[in-house]
This record gives structure tokens, C-alpha cells and sequence, in this order.
């Protein structure tokens, strides 16, 4: 069966240095005092894009060759691997199409295309999209990036993990991104493959998680894509998927959900303790631990994956809490 291997990602690490940040880790005092344990934040939402996605991106097209370059890549997103792909396209002068759907925020198109993109709007979610790319790889030959389902891909995003074991190296438990798997499928691998004991929790919200759905199901399935504060972690795993469920079934420990009023209250908690503007999907660590989703009983690393929030947005959901208190 394939794969992605603790040495391909150690390989990517080495291919992306000096192309991607390697983020801070940091000691939660709030958090910690309420859990009794240490908690540790990985700072990845000060990536250079935002977020996780460019060191998956990264990878994909450092293995490009020169005849795929000229042709040029492709991808479908929810915004975070779009503005990724774009940007690392642009450093190789390489063309690069993103094709979205209509859930995605306004802010991540407008990066997007300021990188300089070629931006599809497609139907009504990440399938929708997919359609438009696998019709602009047939026809026009660009080079398709899928945003989890890719072993470069994949190994990119692993890169996180390594430097998570490195930074805490008695980590005891790991809360991760959960959405098409890439990031916590890579970041399992790397992390398992250094200390085994260590244990990896998937994160997602309640409303649409297609990989989890599919791990109960047994197998990939579709799910009905709807609007959420985490809507960088919308979209299906693919029903022909190649890598990321299976490796998500042998590696992840479990998998929590969470609903958009918990989703809320972790943003809100990263603003007004740690100082740190989160999107929805970046804060579902924190949220999952403040609904005592996850009791840990040794030290925490909550991965902080995506800053890449529209900022009128963050005040409305940063307010609510403001507002109702003023009112009690």
C-alpha cells in the first residue's frame, strides 16, 4: 500500500529549507494553568502565507521538472492551498490556477489573486471545483496540486511534525488540523516515527468533516459541504482516495468534533489570552481543549495551523462574548 515515510519527510525538510519559516513553539501559561499540564503552541499561523499549506506547496513544485513547469499547476482549495501554490508558483515564475467554490472567504480570493493567480469560482463546494481542475488538466495540461492527496504534498506538511518532536520532545499528545488529511496525516507519520508513544488526536468541527465520517464509515465517503467558522477545513476526501485515509485510520489516535459555538470560543480564548488572531480551523485545537474534549496527562502541543481569517469577520466573533457580557 502507498505511503508517505518518516524519511520522505525528513527528505522535504531538507528540499524546503530556506523557502519556508520554521515557526515558533510556545508555552501557553493560560492554558496550562487550566490543565495542569504543560501546553505548548506551534505558531504555524506565522507562516509566510498564513498558514500549514506552504510547506506542502513547497515540495509539490520543488519536484516539478522543467517540462511541467512550462505547463503550469492547477489545484482546487478552500484558500489556504491556493494562496500557498500560488505563491510558491510565483517564485519559479510558474502559472498557477486556483479553482474554489463560493463558501470560500473573500479575503483568501483577494490574496490569492494579488500573488497573481489565475482564480476559478466554482459551484458550491471543494468537489465542485475539483471538476473545473480535472477539466482544465485535460484540456489545457496544467499539472494538477491536489491540497492533501499527494505523497509531496504530504511530506511537506510532515516537515511540521519533525519540528514539533524537536521542539518538545516529550510531547505526550499532539492535536491536529483534521479536514482532507494531509497535514495530519503527515505530521502523524513524522511524529510516530520519532516517538511512537506519542499520542495524535484529529480536530475538526461537527458540521461537514468528511475524513471523519469516512474513518466510520470504513471508507471515503461523500459529505454534504456546509458554511463554518473552521471553513478552511470544508471539503471531501475523494472517493478515490489514494493516501490520506488510510493513513489517517493507522496513525491518528482519535478524532474530536466540535460546533461552531466551541470553534467560536477558541478563537476568542487565542485573541484575548494568547495574543494570537486565529481562523476558525487554526483555533480548534485551543477549542478542544477549553470543552474539555480531550483530557491530556502530559504535555500538549496544540498545532496554531492558519491566521488567514477576514478581520471583520474575527471581530464579530471576537465581540459576541464582549457584547454579552456588557449585557449580563
Amino acid at each position: 500500500m502507498a505511503t508517505v515515510t518518516p524519511g520522505d519527510i525528513q527528505t522535504a525538510r531538507d528540499r524546503i529549507a530556506g523557502k519556508v519559516e520554521r515557526t515558533p513553539t510556545v508555552l501557553s501559561h493560560s492554558l496550562s494553568e487550566r490543565l495542569g499540564v504543560p501546553v505548548h503552541l506551534k505558531l504555524e499561523h506565522r507562516q509566510t502565507t498564513g498558514s500549514f499549506k506552504l510547506r506542502g506547496a513547497s515540495n509539490a513544485v520543488a519536484l516539478l521538472t522543467a517540462e511541467e513547469k512550462v505547463r503550469g499547476v492547477v489545484a482546487a482549495s478552500t484558500g489556504n492551498h491556493g494562496r500557498a501554490l500560488a505563491h510558491a508558483a510565483k517564485l519559479e515564475g510558474i502559472r498557477a490556477v486556483i479553482c474554489m467554490s463560493r463558501l470560500v472567504p473573500e479575503n483568501k480570493l483577494t490574496e490569492i489573486r494579488r500573488l497573481g493567480a489565475d482564480v476559478r469560482i466554482v459551484g458550491n463546494s471543494q468537489d465542485d471545483a475539483q471538476q473545473e481542475v480535472e477539466r482544465l488538466v485535460g484540456e489545457e495540461g496544467l499539472i494538477m496540486m491536489p491540497p492533501f492527496d499527494h505523497p509531496a504534498i504530504i511530506a511537506g506538511q510532515g516537515t511540521l511534525g519533525l519540528e514539533i518532536i524537536a521542539q518538545v520532545p516529550d510531547a505526550a499528545l499532539v492535536l491536529v488540523q483534521l479536514s482532507g488529511g494531509g497535514l495530519a496525516s503527515g505530521v502523524a507519520a513524522a511524529i510516530k516515527g520519532v516517538s511512537p508513544r506519542t499520542k495524535i488526536i484529529g480536530v475538526s468541527m461537527g458540521r461537514g468533516a468528511a475524513m471523519k465520517a469516512s474513518l466510520d464509515a470504513g471508507k471515503p465517503v461523500l459529505v454534504e459541504e456546509l458554511p463554518t467558522l473552521a471553513d478552511s477545513l470544508g471539503g471531501g476526501i475523494g472517493l478515490d482516495n489514494r493516501l490520506t485515509f488510510a493513513m489517517c485510520r493507522d496513525l491518528l489516535d482519535d478524532v474530536i468534533l466540535l460546533s461552531e459555538d466551541e470553534i467560536a470560543a477558541g478563537i476568542r480564548h487565542a485573541y484575548a489570552q494568547e495574543r494570537e488572531i486565529l481562523e476558525g480551523a487554526g483555533a480548534v485545537g485551543i477549542a478542544a481543549l477549553l470543552a474539555g474534549k480531550v483530557k491530556p496527562t502530559g504535555p500538549v502541543v496544540v498545532l496554531l495551523s492558519g491566521g488567514n481569517m477576514d478581520m471583520n469577520e474575527h471581530r464579530r466573533t471576537v465581540c459576541v462574548e464582549a457584547i454579552a457580557e456588557r449585557a449580563a
